[in-house]
């Protein structure tokens, strides 16, 4: 019987941002966890609406309660034990007041809270001490104050000439953000959204490295299910992990381990796993063999993957799960929603076949010699190197490639292994070259009592081509190739500390630029807007500032404890904050001023606000950077 996984990734773009952006690379911390599921309702009632209401009106004909108030005429305990449900629900989750029955005491307007200028609040919020206390007021510009949308990150994606979010967060999704919607609309419910652009290339290239370890500690098979998810085939390969429940388990834990949370779900097929993963009630669910019928028959029609436009045709129809789908006739349902509609509907309960196309993980190429004796000493480990070279730029010329890192792998007879690794900025196949590279780190290999197996292996690789020469005799001197220079370079100091700045769109200092490559092209900077030649990795505060309000430059300051003395200045130039990127800096104002001191030195110096407005910023003065 073929069992098929469905690995569901559902917060995947954010939860990569979050981990690259805001941690630097690292692990993300943990989100909090999702509000509470509502108790189970009592024997004979129904829920509605996030309540549980009785099988029965308990409303009299004559009476003066609403339809549904049967809560309020029941026991303290039990309104209190409801009470306390609807509270613990999201805000867009819970119920009508018209649901609610007649209350006596006034219900809160759900916008009263919110501010003239910018709606600080989120709807519904209180006007108590707490309350007052989240909400923000006009401050810098981000990471500056904590906003109300702190933790919210959405990634956005242009559709012609509309902003639609593209993917939200666990935070966000609490809130009643879903992709699809307006950015306009996002923003009016909820204020301070940290919006990023979408990127589906590095969200595809995660998924794909899940999938290549997926595709090398698990099963053989799997395969890129859309853009959030994964199928991997468990047909022959779940007894040799423990069973299906451990085998998912142990996937689910290796995405936590990567700061993503994942849904799993098992079935007979793959389209009945997708349905479940991303529709059940469950974070790892396994379908019985034969069950998928069942399984399914509650999940609404979306689950099926139908175009939206099917999918409200057969709504206004009264269909609105799987299993009314099922039940109906056929013939109808192909004349009037076509083949394609029975085709999605036959696969997810397992009738017809779905073939995915496997990802197919490729062994790097690699050179291996054995030795009859151990061998210590430097001249013969530099001969065995250039024997693997030989050997690995032969594969590497095979395959039309080009290294650009190899890993030398040394197993000494203890079994113990040294390893070195050398990195080129450009792939290449040149033996000389990597002779160069790999030879500086031979003095660092320690032989012990003698090494007698040695791998050359290329980690990063390149498709590499042939390189044009120009036919033009009196074309100019070709621009000299400085990527042989930069790897020697970069094997002394390293790589983090060799680089280019490039840059950004941005009217933010620290987000104007970004570090490139050494050999790629970076963007200059427009020449209307002159920018100090050294920029401090962060802003650092000065004090004992002398200057006259509003617009004048400073006289006097101090930083790192001296004083600074300043015979001119220039400015203010005005920079305000990036509202479309952070709600927090709709009002946020920087002055900038390029001053100069006695000694000579030049300083790039901002206030926070206009001098004016105190929701433009405190009035504090920072340095940004200067010219020495």
């Amino acid at each position: 019987m073929r069992r098929v996984a469905s690995l569901y990734l559902p917060f995947l773009p954010t939860d990569r941002i979050r981990r690259m952006e805001e941690n630097g690379g690292a692990r993300p911390s943990p989100s909090p966890p999702p509000p509470p599921l509502p108790l189970a309702p009592p024997p004979g009632e129904q829920e509605q609406g996030g309540i549980y209401l009785g099988t029965e009106c308990s409303c009299p004909r004559d009476g003066h309660w609403r339809p549904g108030a049967r809560w309020a005429e029941n026991s303290k305990e039990r309104r209190l034990r409801t009470e306390a449900e609807i509270a613990r629900l999201p805000l867009h989750q819970r119920p009508a007041m018209r649901e609610l029955g007649r209350r006596s005491e006034a219900a809160d307007m759900p916008f009263k809270g919110m501010k003239p200028d910018e709606g600080g609040a989120f709807p519904g919020e209180g006007r108590g001490p707490a309350a007052q206390a989240s909400r923000t007021r006009g401050s810098a510009f981000a990471g500056e104050q904590a906003g109300a949308g702190e933790g919210l990150v959405v990634t956005v994606a242009r559709s012609g000439s509309k902003i639609t979010l593209a993917a939200v967060c666990r935070n966000a999704l609490a809130l009643g953000l879903t992709p699809g919607m307006a950015l306009t609309q996002a923003r009016a419910m909820v204020p301070g959204l940290e919006v990023r652009d979408a990127d589906p290339s590095g969200d595809l290239a995660l998924l794909k490295r899940i999938a290549t370890f997926a595709a090398r500690r698990l099963t053989p098979l799997v395969a890129v299910s859309g853009s959030d998810g994964l199928w991997l085939d468990l047909t022959g390969v779940a007894h040799l992990h423990g069973g299906e429940r451990q085998l998912c388990v142990d996937l689910l834990r290796y995405c936590s381990k990567l700061g993503l949370g994942a849904r799993i779900a098992v079935a007979g097929n793959g389209a009945a796993a997708h349905a479940l993963a991303r529709h059940g009630a469950e974070r790892l669910l396994l379908c019985p063999e034969g069950g998928e019928q069942a399984a399914l028959a509650q999940l609404p029609l979306t689950a099926l993957r139908l175009e939206q436009a099917v999918v409200d045709a057969l709504r206004r129809l009264g269909l609105e799960r799987i299993g009314d789908l099922a039940a109906m006739p056929r013939a109808p349902l192909a004349r009037r929603f076509g083949k394609e509609t029975l085709l999605k509907l036959d696969r997810a309960l397992g009738r017809a076949a779905e073939p995915f196309d496997p990802v197919v993980p490729r062994d790097a190429p690699r050179a291996e010699l054995r030795f009859a004796e151990p061998i210590g000493g430097a001249e013969t480990i530099a001969a065995a190197i250039e024997t693997l070279l030989d050997q690995l730029i032969e594969r590497l010329r095979e395959a039309g490639l080009g290294a650009r890192t190899l890993l030398l792998l040394c197993d000494r007879v203890d079994r113990q292994q040294q390893r070195i690794e050398a990195g080129a900025a450009r792939a290449t196949r040149d033996k000389a070259h990597w002779l160069r590279l790999l030879g500086r780190h031979i003095e660092s290999i320690d032989p012990g009592f003698g090494i007698d197996a040695m791998r050359l292996v290329a980690v990063q690789t390149e498709p590499l081509g042939g390189a044009p020469l120009p036919s033009d005799l009196a074309a100019p001197e070709p621009t000299p190739d400085l990527s042989q220079l930069v790897d020697l370079i970069a094997s002394r100091i390293g790589t983090q500390h060799l680089y280019r700045l490039s840059a950004v769109e941005s009217d933010v200092p620290e987000r104007s630029v970004r570090k490139v490559a050494p050999l790629d092209t970076p963007e200059s900077w427009p020449a209307a807007w002159p920018r100090p030649p050294r920029l401090l990795p962060r802003p650092e505060p000065i004090a004992n500032v002398m200057a006259e309000m509003p617009d004048a430059p400073p006289k006097r300051f101090t930083w790192r404890g001296k004083t600074h003395r300043l015979v001119r200045g220039d400015g203010p130039e005005r920079i305000t904050g990036e509202w479309w990127k952070h709600g927090r800096e709709r009002d946020a104002v920087r002055d900038y001023f390029r001053v100069e001191d006695e000694s000579g030195a030049r300083f790039w110096l901002f206030r926070k606000g206009d001098g004016v407005d105190p929701r433009t910023g405190d009035l504090s003065w920072w340095i940004q950077g200067g010219c020495g």
